[in-house]
C-alpha cells in the first residue's frame, strides 16, 4: 500500500555510534538514509525526526568549558535548536544524495520545531532528567548556588544538572509541516523532541530549560499530521517479552491490550523500551485507524515487503 503518510523517529545508533566527530556522524548517516529511501521508493511521504541526546550534551560541555563574561554558554532551548540545525543539514544532505542515486526528484527540508509544553506541567516539579557533566557534591553545591540550577545524585556517578522532561502538547510549526508533506517533500521536524517552549499569559512563547522525550514528541507529531503508520526504530528488529531469558519471545502482531498486560510486568526496560512502547500505545489510542511499529533501522525493507517487526494496533 503506497502513499501512505508516515513518521519514522530514528533512534540515536542511527547518528552515533561511538566516534562523536561530525564526520562520523554523517557517515553514519549516510548509510541511515540508504534504508529510509526504500520507504520514499515504495511511494510514501516520510517526515523523519531524531534523538539528539549525546549531540545536545557534547555541546553543552563544548558551552561549559568556553563559557565566560565575553562568551556565555547557551541555555538548554538554544543548544536543542543548533543540533536541530546540524542534524538536520546532515539528514538533509545524505538523503539528497541518496534520492539522487536512485533517480528521484525530490526535496528535503528541515524545520526548525517549537513544541509546546505545559508550563504547568508537574514534571517543572520533579526535575529528573540528567544533562551536562559530572561535579563533586562541592561543585554541584558551588554551580547551584551561581546559577540557580538544580542537582541530583546520579547512580553513584556523582552530582549532575537535572532539568524537567514535561510531555509535549502542541506543534508550533505543524502546518507548515504538513504543507511541506502536502508538497511532496521529505520532511526533517520534531529533532531532539523539539525546542520546549511554554505559552506565557499574553500568548507569546518562550523557551524553556528542558527536554521532552523524542518518541512521544513523534506520536505527537505523527498524530497532527494524521499519519497512517508511525514507525520508531531501535537497535532491535522485534520488541521482546522475557527479553535475555530461555523462554524470551517476539512480539509481531499486538494489540494495546497485550502491550498494556506486558507493561503491568514490568516487561520493557525504563528510559530504553519502555518510552516507545507507550508511544507506540498513545498513537494508536489517539489515531486508531493508524498502525505503529518498533522495529530496527535495517529491518525496515522487511517491513516494506512481508510487514517484518512489531506492529502494534489499537484491538
Amino acid at each position: 500500500m503506497a502513499n501512505r503518510k508516515i513518521v519514522v523517529a530514528l533512534g540515536g545508533n542511527a547518528i552515533l555510534s561511538s566516534d562523536p566527530s561530525a564526520k562520523a556522524q554523517q557517515e553514519a548517516l549516510v548509510e541511515t538514509a540508504k534504508h529510509l529511501v526504500k520507504l520514499i521508493k515504495n511511494g510514501d511521504d516520510l517526515i523523519i525526526t531524531h534523538g539528539n541526546g549525546p549531540q545536545v550534551g557534547n555541546l553543552l560541555l563544548q558551552h561549559l568549558a568556553a563559557d565566560s563574561e565575553k562568551n556565555p554558554a547557551f541555555p538548554l532551548d538554544s543548544l536543542v535548536a543548533m543540533t536541530e540545525g546540524s542534524i538536520g543539514f546532515w539528514l538533509q544532505n545524505a538523503l539528497q544524495n541518496a534520492l539522487l542515486d536512485e533517480g528521484i526528484e525530490k526535496d528535503v527540508a528541515s524545520v526548525v520545531t517549537q513544541v509546546v509544553v505545559d508550563k504547568n506541567d508537574p514534571a517543572f516539579v520533579n526535575l529528573s532528567k540528567p544533562i551536562g557533566p559530572f561535579y563533586s557534591e562541592e561543585e554541584a553545591k558551588a554551580e547551584a548556588e551561581k546559577s540557580g540550577a538544580t542537582f541530583k545524585e546520579d547512580a553513584g556517578r556523582g552530582w549532575r544538572k537535572v532539568v524537567a522532561s514535561p510531555k509535549p502538547v502542541d506543534i508550533k510549526e505543524i502546518e507548515t509541516i504538513r504543507t511541506l508533506l502536502n508538497a511532496g517533500q521529505v520532511v526533517v521536524a520534531a529533532g531532539g523532541g523539539g525546542i520546549p517552549v511554554i505559552k506565557e499569559d499574553n500568548g507569546h512563547l518562550a523557551g524553556v530549560e528542558a527536554v521532552i522525550d523524542k518518541d512521544f514528541a513523534s506520536q505527537r507529531l505523527a498524530e497532527l499530521v494524521e499519519a497512517d503508520l508511525f514507525i520508531v526504530l531501535t537497535g532491535v528488529d522485534y520488541v521482546f517479552v522475557n527479553y535475555n531469558k530461555p523462554d524470551q519471545a517476539k512480539l509481531e502482531h499486538v494489540n494495546v491490550a497485550q502491550l498494556e498486560e506486558y507493561i503491568k510486568q514490568d516487561q520493557f526496560a525504563p528510559g530504553s523500551m519502555l518510552p516507545k512502547v507507550e508511544a507506540a500505545i498513545a498513537f494508536v489510542n489517539g489515531r486508531p485507524e493508524g498502525k505503529a511499529v518498533i522495529t530496527s533501522l535495517e529491518n525496515l525493507g522487511a517491513l516494506i515487503e512481508s510487514e517484518s517487526g512489531t506492529i502494534i494496533e489499537k484491538g
